[in-house]
């Protein structure tokens, strides 16, 4: 599950977070540590932003970055001029529920075709909303507060496990993070519960309209006719944050788990990723002999001895720092630890650790180059930068 803005103890004791996986063949962050390679610095000084949960940016605005406020806010601010004040693009507080932690204005994407329309992921009380928003006729730069036209939304059963990532992926297709629903170990079994949009990954074509729907079905989405026809993978717990690789178009999805271990996917059309009969490659739900036909193990995943709550991250394709290219970059939430993985050929992942840093990495952002940023929840916004 995640969290923003509580102690590591709170954490822990108030919701039972978990990480990791444990196969024996499996490399832990320890075992190829690598430190020295990449620094922290701020980007805008000591200006800090309200809950700061996402970094995002908009085609055609190469020099601005996207700020998401948890409360229900997006703000820009100009990496060229990062002195100038920030501008909001977008105030939805009033319509925002942001009581509980892991509720509140938690995705953004522009549509990377038509950059005046952007897409949120949000909670009410007792509901998902994602939405459209488009440009304010008397200001394009910004978004009409007034033009929300909802596309979906779906009942939270309880106040934690909501996602709330989404993006394009390179199909044009809207993506979208649904955590199974709150509590604990999951327990109307969502995950695994094709009727239900919880636990999954969403896919939907927001260019169309399907009947009464507000948006399309992409025509080969999995299960058509045996489920949700929205849902593109399942067996999830809680993908906070997941990304597409530019370069080779693979999704990656980091899963936060439950009492054991944190996992990093390679999410894959149709793809059951086992929650909530696993907890990364062990039986969850049963203790024991769990049925593990067609479950899809993770890349990777670690421990509490090295985390408590995944944050994912991107591929690195920027060229600041060459010795990342390739390499997915992501972070624990709780340990502040900043970590690289790569897929080798045989499919089995290399795994280093980049640094250890002071901070909860609520999220990762790209700039228009492809660098990569930390949103934490203190409120900053830093720059990924080679030690030189």
């Amino acid at each position: 599950m995640r969290i923003v803005g509580v102690s590591l103890a709170g954490l822990i004791v108030i919701l039972g977070l978990t990480a990791c996986w444990g196969g024996a063949d499996k490399p832990k962050p320890a075992d190829s540590a690598s430190s020295g390679v990449v620094a922290l610095e701020p980007v805008f000084g000591e200006e800090t932003f309200d809950k700061p949960v996402g970094l995002e940016r908009r085609e055609g605005d190469p020099d601005a970055v996207y700020l998401v406020e948890q409360p229900g806010r997006i703000v820009s601010k100009s990496l060229s001029r990062p002195d100038q004040a920030a501008e909001i693009i977008l105030d939805i507080r009033e319509r925002v529920h942001d009581k509980g932690g892991e509720q509140g204005l938690l995705g953004l994407a522009f549509d990377p075709q038509r950059p005046n329309d952007a897409y949120v992921n949000y909670t009410t009380k007792t509901h998902t909303v994602i939405a459209r928003y488009t440009a304010d006729p008397n200001d394009t730069g910004k978004l009409d507060p007034g033009s929300e036209q909802v596309l979906l939304t779906f009942e939270q059963p309880y106040s934690n496990h909501n996602g709330g990532q989404l993006a394009f992926g390179p199909d044009g297709y809207l993506y979208i993070a649904a955590g199974d629903g709150g509590s604990g170990g999951d327990p109307q079994n969502h995950s695994q519960n094709l009727d239900s949009l919880l636990g999954k990954i969403l896919r939907i074509d927001v260019r169309g309209k399907t009947g009464e729907l507000a948006y399309a079905i992409p025509p080969d989405n999995p299960f058509l006719d045996s489920g949700r026809p929205e849902i593109y993978a399942y067996g999830l717990r809680n993908p906070w944050r997941f990304s597409f690789d530019e370069e080779s178009g693979k999704l990656w999805a980091a899963d936060v788990g439950q009492d054991r271990f944190e996992e990093i996917n390679l999410i894959q059309r149709g793809g059951n990723y086992g929650w909530r009969l696993m907890e990364g490659t062990e039986c969850y739900n049963p203790k024991s002999d769990c049925q593990r036909d067609g479950l899809i193990d993770p890349l990777f995943s670690y421990g509490r001895d090295d985390g408590v709550s995944v944050t994912g991250g991107y591929v690195y394709r920027g060229s600041d720092i060459p010795d990342l290219t390739g390499w997915y970059v992501y972070a624990d939430y709780g340990m502040g630890t900043i970590w690289a993985l790569r897929e080798r050929e045989d499919g089995s992942a290399e795994h280093r650790a980049l640094l250890t840093s002071d901070h909860n990495v609520t999220s990762f952002g790209l700039d228009a180059n492809n660098e990569l940023y930390v949103c934490t929840a203190d409120g900053q916004v830093l720059r990924m930068t080679k030690i030189r």
